[in-house]
């Protein structure tokens, strides 16, 4: 009698077991926000996708049809990871931001394979300075340079931050917001690979740095994010914050933020469809003869790096997108615009707040911190082992 009873409720226990496992396995993360920070946007609107420039020297632009707002579009410059050239890697980013109302341009910078890491930031800036020029008279773009903001993913994180150092010297806008993702690819060393960072402690000090990484990954993208925040030391810690994206596995598909997870392929933004618009007839043919070519070993993408490539154009859309990157970017960016500073930002309930899972739990918040000030008598910071660019990436994310 009491071993059927024993059975029985050893029966009971595994059923309710299996039954969890079921209830969470069917699971399917919160969707997308149908209006406000991180949301679908205009659907209804076309996107105006243009490239300006000529072969490796060139950037994408990309805005919504129609005449502009009188004040102008707020203006997204988008720099890429290493290797990372075709828009249509971050498509889905750039269609929720000019779908916002955004005007995003992506320079260009690298022709894979032949750009030394160290000409980046020079290719950068001359870029973002000529397409700001040549859409300043187009009446749908209409960039507003007092509501700028930059985005870098892995390398392109520390060039967000060297361009934000140089525009006043460089004849660029100072952006309001630099939101360096997953940041990397930091030259540890004159001789190393990588992007040399120069001396950013020349920002404007009422710019606002955020810094997000993931919980994936995380020593190098740790040690780049801490180190850009810290090396800004003209802007206060009350404009900067740290924040972690944490995966989350409590229902299908899985929630992993990897240094990949940023990125969200969407095919209608292939670089390769997008052609520049026909010269006009009259347009002077000075063609002069480019410098010979010089190839140098950091020009090649490691076998590292081209398997981060790999993975950033294989990752699609999901909750860490539109509840993570985008929402943390779209109300930081408008904090910044306010003339608000990161206290204000992280106060704001919406920021960390991850909603739910279709069974009602909650998907696990994110890690909002301030900066912790430099000590007075700092000694030398420790270079980094290894860029996030370099890292080894972690085996290919769940993010399908």
């Amino acid at each position: 009698m009491r071993l059927t009873a024993l059975r029985g409720s050893l029966a009971t226990v595994a059923i309710l077991i299996l039954a969890g496992v079921v209830s969470a396995q069917g699971a399917t993360p919160p969707p997308q926000p149908a209006d406000g920070p991180g949301s679908v946007g205009d659907r209804k609107a076309t996107v105006v996708k243009r490239l300006l420039g000529r072969g490796s020297t060139s950037s994408y632009a990309f805005y919504t049809a129609g005449s502009a707002p009188e004040t102008g579009r707020p203006v997204a410059v988008f720099l890429h990871g290493w290797g990372i050239v075709n828009p249509q890697s971050y498509g889905a980013w750039i269609d929720h931001l000019a779908r916002q109302g955004w005007l995003v341009i992506l320079p260009r910078f690298q022709d894979v394979n032949r750009t030394r890491p160290a000409d980046a930031p020079a290719n950068a800036e001359g870029l973002v300075k000529a397409t700001l020029a040549d859409l300043a008279a187009d009446p749908e773009a209409k960039p507003d340079l007092g509501r700028v903001a930059m985005i870098g993913h892995l390398a392109g994180a520390p060039l967000a931050m060297d361009l934000a150092a140089d525009a006043k010297v460089r004849g660029l806008p100072t952006p309001k917001l630099v939101f360096a993702v997953m940041p990397g690819g930091i030259a540890s060393g004159p001789k190393s690979r990588g992007i040399t960072l120069g001396d950013i402690s020349a920002i404007d000090p009422a710019t606002m740095i955020i810094a997000m990484v993931g919980d994936k990954d995380t020593r190098a993208a740790d040690l780049a994010a801490k180190r850009l925040l810290r090396e800004a030391s003209s802007v206060p810690m009350d404009r900067k914050l740290f924040v972690r994206i944490l995966s989350d596995d409590h229902g299908f598909p899985a929630l992993t933020a990897t240094l990949a997870a940023p990125a969200g392929v969407d095919s209608a933004y292939d670089g390769s469809a997008i052609k520049p618009a026909p010269e006009p007839k009259d347009a002077p043919k000075d063609n002069p003869k480019p410098p010979p070519f010089r190839w140098s070993p950091d020009m090649a993408l490691t076998g590292e790096q081209q398997t981060l490539v790999s993975q950033v154009n294989l990752a699609r859309v999901d909750a860490l997108d539109y509840l993570g990157f985008w929402k943390v970017f779209d109300l930081a960016a408008s904090t910044a615009f306010a003339g608000s500073d990161a206290a204000a930002l992280k106060n704001n309930p919406r920021l960390a707040d991850m909603e739910r899972w279709s069974d009602g739990w909650p998907v696990k918040r994110l890690v909002v911190e301030t900066p912790r000030p430099a000590p007075a008598a700092q000694a030398k910071p420790p270079a980094e082992a290894k860029s996030s660019a370099e890292a080894k990436p972690s085996a290919p994310s769940r993010k399908r």
